[in-house]
């Protein structure tokens, strides 16, 4: 009689079929030819009666493969985590993997228990975007010889891939648009810089084109801790008292772009009239939010693809020194600094 109440096992159906274990298992691996006709049919016969389904992850693991690959996100509330998981999930499913996450929440001290977690369910290889702060657990992964990839964010001492937007890049077009468009007094707000690579680089940056431009505009930059943060109303407030005419704001990331929307909202500012926005990281709704929010996107879904693209390499015995993928954003100009009024007023 078939088992409903519970999940068969190799066992029940080796009783059922009245073999051994070894039997049942020669025919789910497809050595048919090492049983008899006879024997091999009362073996089916038995597991289709059973309903016996072989679990996925005891094969592999009999394989020596279990075909995961492990991924680690910062936050996946941040629309960026969310889109790279996309692009490498598809890149592994294509390549017969599944992939298991890791979500860190912001929280540096779980890096360490995020990568020790996966480990223990035999993942093949790592796909991290993590805080940068443990690059202990990620070599010692490493020298296990489960390759490892990082994605937006470095670890200081890791010679591993590395995948992401080409920050340097994404800075000049989001300064060299808002110039064009006439303003001439900057604010770079971000997340705590910490030791986020990709926070520091957009700073450096942004930095360096303020001093190779200073005989034109003035530009400064504030760390915003949270949403509602008192400081960055008095600091927003300061910049639009001092400016010389409209001020721009460039944004860090898109968690950042809705903090300083809220911001200013509460202000009674109009975008693109009272202060100009631009930030690094296009998110659905930016096209929608009062005259539309400009933007530079990253290619998200390119770069978790190449990120699952350079560990499956690895997983295929590829030997080479690692590489370092760097992929270009894209500007998307909108309402939020189509502006003339930003022009500095001449002095009379």
């Amino acid at each position: 009689m078939p088992k409903t109440s519970q999940r068969s096992t190799i066992a029940d159906v080796a009783r059922h079929a009245g073999v051994s274990k070894a039997t049942v298992s020669r025919f789910l691996n497809h050595r048919d030819t090492m049983l008899t006709p006879a024997i091999a049919k009362r073996v089916e016969a038995s597991v289709m009666e059973l309903g016996y389904k072989p679990s996925p992850m005891a094969q592999a693991l009999k394989r020596g493969r279990s075909r995961l690959i492990g991924l680690v996100v910062a936050d996946i509330t941040n629309p960026y985590s969310v889109a790279v998981l996309s692009g490498a999930e598809l890149a592994c499913r294509e390549a017969g993997y599944l992939v298991m996450l890791f979500n860190l929440g912001n929280e540096s001290q779980r890096e360490s228990a995020g990568i020790q977690a996966l480990s223990s369910y035999k993942v093949e290889g790592f796909i991290l975007n993590t805080m940068g702060h443990d690059a202990g657990a990620v070599l010692e992964n490493a020298g296990q010889g489960r390759p490892v990839v990082l994605v937006d964010r470095m670890h200081q001492g890791l010679d591993v891939d590395f995948v992401s937007l080409d920050n340097p890049h994404a800075i000049g077009l989001c300064m060299d648009h808002l110039l064009s468009e006439g303003y001439r007094d900057f604010l770079l707000v971000s997340e705590p810089l910490g030791q986020v690579s990709s926070r520091i680089q957009r700073a450096k940056a942004y930095t360096a084109f303020v001093q190779a431009h200073g005989e034109v505009l003035r530009g400064d930059s504030f760390e915003c801790h949270a949403a509602g943060d008192a400081a960055l109303m008095h600091r927003l407030k300061a910049l639009r008292d001092n400016a010389r005419g409209t001020p721009a704001l460039i944004s860090n990331n898109a968690v950042v772009t809705l903090r300083l929307i809220a911001a200013i909202a509460a202000l009674g500012w109009r975008l693109g009239e009272d202060v100009g926005l631009i930030g690094i990281d296009d998110a659905p709704w930016a096209p929608f939010v009062g005259p539309g929010v400009s933007a530079v996107s990253q290619p998200t879904e390119q770069i978790g693809r190449l990120a699952a693209r350079c560990l499956l390499q690895r997983l295929d015995g590829l030997a080479v020194p690692a590489r370092t993928i760097l992929l270009p954003g894209t500007l998307a100009a909108r309402g939020s600094t189509r502006t003339r009024a930003s022009r500095v007023v001449a002095p009379a």
